[in-house]
């Protein structure tokens, strides 16, 4: 018979998620407790998560602390997820982009929350697709997560069949990946676009540098709204009067930061607003 967890146990989880990551758990969110944590229980020989949540009380757990944060922040990803982003990048975002800037200068695009690296390398392919309107410029791809796991993998470059099934359109494949059986190897070429790191949210964004355009879909849905506010604005603060964030179809800032507008017509997209007479309305650089 299973042991319900207790009322301690839940506020150790809870509040150690909610601290290190931003990751909020409800009590009606118990089973991904239970999921997701099932694998560190039996490594750890302990025989339930009550358990495991006195064991993270003790002093000198660190290590076992990060591994129950990397399980549970561990999110799913795809190649070319939802599309329309990838499709307004492609079409609007990066044109605007290399107009704006003298020739020479580079760019920087932040993909928040990578995962495993599909995200990242979407980008990447996109650009490599572009090379023509690019020319001699440099845009440099940044992912970071949270999760170390996922990470060492966007760093692989290495996926699964039923990985590269999902969303990535097959002419893409036969021409940016490598068969390695099982698996596919997306090429050096296309590694070599995007570099990732470590790094979490909550944390101070300003090493990170300045970014044109961000990219944290299905992050935001995660956090309550102080901590949606904080993110936000510290994102907003390391980005031009021209940058844009690309959010989740779930997400939005309304109601949660005016550091941002919605791009008139399009869903998921917002611009900088850097006036407070333009906090309700777009940033004029992307007016017209």
């Amino acid at each position: 018979m299973t042991i319900p967890l207790s009322a301690t146990a839940f506020a150790t989880l809870a509040g150690l998620l909610k601290t290190r990551s931003g990751l909020i758990i409800g009590q009606d969110k118990v089973y991904l407790l239970e999921t997701r944590l099932v694998s560190i229980l039996r490594r750890e020989k302990l025989p339930d998560l009550n358990a495991l949540a006195d064991r993270l009380g003790r002093p000198g757990v660190e290590p076992l602390a990060r591994d129950v944060i990397d399980a549970m922040t561990t999110n799913e990803s795809f190649f070319f997820r939802d599309d329309k982003p990838f499709q307004h990048f492609r079409l609007q975002a990066l044109p605007r982009l290399l107009a704006a800037r003298p020739p020479g200068t580079s760019s920087r695009i932040w993909s928040a929350a990578a995962s495993s690296g599909q995200e990242a390398y979407s980008l990447a392919m996109i650009l490599a697709e572009s090379k023509a309107l690019i020319g001699d410029r440099k845009i440099e791809i940044v992912g970071t997560d949270i999760a170390r796991e996922p990470l060492a993998r966007a760093k692989e470059g290495q996926y699964t069949q039923f990985e590269v099934q999902r969303g990535l359109p097959v002419q893409m494949l036969m021409k940016y990946f490598k068969k390695e059986d099982p698996n596919w190897r997306i090429e050096a070429a296309i590694r070599q676009m995007a570099q990732f790191r470590e790094f979490n949210l909550l944390g101070d964004l300003r090493p990170l540098g300045r970014f044109d355009i961000v990219f944290c879909r299905n992050v935001l849905i995660y956090f309550d709204q102080p901590t949606k506010t904080r993110v936000l604005e510290a994102m907003a603060a390391q980005m031009p009067p021209d940058g844009l964030l690309y959010l989740g179809g779930a997400e939005t800032v309304l109601g949660i930061t005016s550091r941002f507008a919605p791009l008139p017509g399009e869903r998921g997209v917002y611009g900088v607003v850097t006036a407070p007479a333009e906090r309700q309305a777009l940033a004029p650089a992307w007016v017209g």
